[in-house]
């Protein structure tokens, strides 16, 4: 898991996830997140299907939603700390398949790997609006401190722009997402292109 890592949102996008989706793997992107709060369940289902075929080659994770996972056969699923248990999902999913876990903190990410998890997401590293309940930004810091304690992949989320990018890449996090840097833009594939630079820059991707 190296370089952007890109998750989908249908409100600030300003072409669709699809077309969103197409973009960020013409980018060289290799894991997609689909995540919709608003649409309906039949919708979204219709949708990630499409996805499944479009990231041939690349991980296809579910954001929170089993049932959608296993329905399109996804790589995955990703899950905050209000979502269902790891345990469970685990149980569901089988060991072949993904799971990351959203942390807050290093004891967060020391529990994570001891139950199982995949990798870890990071959040939030700065301040954001994209998600309401992502709780204070911990800064590039914890990115650190949860490097040194914690062997999984790093992926590191929220506020993230072209501005403060390159900080998180130096303090060791494997990927990034910048979500309204990127979906809102009209050129998607280049917005992202330009975070995949900064990871080539320092040699980690």
């Amino acid at each position: 898991m190296r370089g952007f890592y890109f998750i989908t949102d249908s409100r600030l996008s300003l072409a669709g996830n699809i077309s969103d989706v197409k973009s960020a793997l013409a980018a060289g992107v290799r894991v997609i997140q689909y995540r919709d709060k608003y649409a309906t369940t039949k919708k979204m289902y219709e949708e990630a299907l499409q996805l499944r075929k479009l990231c041939k080659g690349a991980t296809l994770l579910i954001n929170n939603r089993l049932d959608l996972a296993l329905a399109v056969g996804a790589d995955g699923v990703h899950l905050g700390s209000s979502d269902l248990p790891y345990k469970i999902a685990r149980s569901l999913l089988g060991k072949k398949r993904i799971i990351g876990l959203t942390v807050h903190s290093l004891q967060e990410a020391r529990e994570a790997q001891i139950l199982g998890a995949d990798y870890l997401g990071v959040s939030p590293v700065f301040a954001t609006a994209t998600k309401s309940d992502a709780g204070a930004p911990a800064g590039t810091d914890l990115i650190r401190r949860i490097k040194k304690s914690v062997s999984l992949p790093i992926v590191a989320i929220g506020g993230i722009n072209l501005q403060n990018a390159e900080e998180v890449v130096l303090s060791g996090a494997d990927s990034l997402c910048a979500i309204s840097a990127v979906v809102g833009k009209a050129d998607v594939k280049r917005e992202i292109s330009r975070y995949q630079g900064l990871f080539k820059r320092h040699g980690a991707l």
